[in-house]
């Protein structure tokens, strides 16, 4: 083998190689497993020819490696070129979220009691039977301290029923004048159907001072109505009964899909009920370490499910928890 003859052809591979894939394919030619130069250093039989051999293999090595190194740099100064990025075009759309449905209910609720000059408060979820049971005056024997009812974790500590607890421990830490709602997670042994779930949100309100009367929480139920279901709605007060105010009122809202005449959405009757309200039972105010003579309030609890139901048509209370990109993009 004329070694000086195989330097020169390969050198002039090597050099005139245009891209990375030519110079592989020289690589493989005179330094491959089956290359001339290869089989050359295997039959070497005397030291001399084996240091001329060997020398002319890495002087091959080290000139594909610059050779490589030169078309890399090549190859990227061209992308460089190529690819320059024209900061001045606009950016490519990103597809943002949005709020939930039940949680834009919250924030108008929440925005509606800030603009009348309420505090909003956030209760504990996992509440003790004192504040959700007896300080609100529901006897042993009422429906919701049923296991069949609420849940119950340890003894006396529950999964709170719905945010009245809330209101009992402001009144235990603060003197009159009291103005909250309290808003949130509500949890109850409720069979899932179409207008019931264990999990549900609640907000409820309470105000607490000298000469409150039935006229104050009208109004204000009144003035949440329009702002949630609009100008033109009007309220319907009804007897009821709740074991934490007296007088209870139920409120209704005139349907606002067939302002009042009737439709299958207010069941016919031209009302969509809204909650329970009522004015504080002085028991109640009393547990609280309230003097009855001395101040009294109102309470109420209305469902945000329930409010987003009944503005927006949903027919299934389920659709808010099964996270439907289809549904929760109307929204």
């Amino acid at each position: 083998m004329d070694a000086q003859a195989l330097e020169n052809e390969a050198k002039s591979a090597i050099s005139g190689a245009k891209t990375l894939n030519e110079l592989d394919e020289a690589r493989v030619l005179y330094l491959g497993r089956k290359s001339e130069l290869k089989q050359a250093l295997r039959e070497v039989r005397d030291p001399e020819t084996g240091r001329v051999l060997n020398t002319l293999r890495e002087g091959l090595e080290l000139a594909i490696e610059q050779r490589e190194a030169a078309l890399r740099g090549a190859d990227l100064e061209q992308r460089l070129a190529e690819e320059r990025v024209d900061v001045t075009l606009p950016a490519k759309a990103t597809q943002r979220g949005h709020l939930h449905l039940i949680t834009q209910v919250r924030r108008e609720v929440e925005d509606v009691f800030l603009g009348l000059g309420y505090t909003i408060v956030d209760g504990d979820e996992v509440e003790d039977t004192w504040h959700l049971f007896d300080a609100l005056n529901m006897p042993p024997g009422h429906v919701t301290r049923s296991p069949l009812h609420t849940l119950f974790l340890n003894g006396d500590i529950v999964l709170r029923t719905e945010t009245s607890a809330s209101q009992i421990r402001v009144m235990e830490a603060r003197d009159p004048p009291v103005f909250i709602v309290s808003l949130g997670r509500t949890y109850r042994r409720d069979t899932v159907d179409a207008t019931h779930s264990p999990l549900f949100h609640q907000v409820e309100g309470l105000a607490v001072d000298k000469d409150i009367t039935l006229a104050d929480l009208k109004g204000t139920l009144l003035h949440l109505a329009k702002a949630l279901f609009g100008e033109d709605r009007r309220v319907r007060f009804m007897t009821d009964f709740f074991p934490f105010t007296e007088p209870s009122l139920g409120a209704a809202v005139s349907c606002f899909l067939c302002d009042g005449a009737g439709c299958s959405v207010c069941k016919h009757t031209g009302w969509i009920e809204m909650g329970g309200s009522g004015l504080v039972d002085p028991n109640v105010l009393r547990n609280v370490g309230y003097d009855p003579e001395e101040v009294s309030g109102f309470a109420f609890g209305l469902g945000l499910e329930r409010i987003a139901m009944l503005r927006h048509g949903v027919p299934d209370i389920r659709m808010f928890l099964e996270n439907d990109l289809r549904f929760l993009r109307q929204f």
